[in-house]
């Protein structure tokens, strides 16, 4: 396996986004104390999808080993979600580059402000968003699974 990993952004309706979020969200459904349900991701081609939204694919030697997308949720604010790299992927830096990327594409549609939410099964999640500069806050959506809030002011 190289190390020649690319980022690229896709439709979130596409073969890959669907491959990534589906790989995602059966291991958050083995992860998670109490499971996961998938339709909680029904609405993420319109949410990803448009002026409103981004979506990136992690593809290492033709397959995609990791995801994240990014949303509006307020005037000058984003959310990041479905941040995932998969685990013969992982130890190489890929969710850092995943979310540095997802913070300059915030920064470009016109936020100054990046949330996002985890669960408390995620560890390696909480330790890397709290070292990247997030600060915990108080809940700001409905997500029945998070456990932690964060909020990162953005520079250009």
């Amino acid at each position: 396996m190289s190390d020649a990993v690319s980022l690229d952004l896709v439709d979130p309706g596409s073969a890959e986004a669907r491959e990534a979020v589906a790989a995602y969200l059966l291991e958050l459904d083995q992860r998670f104390e109490e499971g996961f349900d998938p339709s909680e991701a029904a609405g993420d081609e319109e949410k990803f999808g448009g002026d409103h939204g981004v979506f990136l694919v992690a593809i290492l030697d033709g397959k995609v080993v990791g995801c994240g997308g990014l949303t509006t949720i307020g005037e000058g604010v984003a959310e990041i979600k479905r941040m995932w790299v998969a685990k013969d992927a992982r130890g190489r830096g890929l969710a850092g580059r995943i979310r540095r990327r997802l913070e300059e594409l915030a920064v470009e549609l016109g936020h100054d402000v990046v949330r996002l939410d985890t669960n408390r099964a995620l560890t390696n999640a909480i330790e890397m968003y709290r070292a990247a500069g997030y600060a915990d806050i108080e809940r700001y959506n409905d997500n029945p699974y998070a456990d932690f809030w964060f909020e990162k002011r953005l520079t250009s």
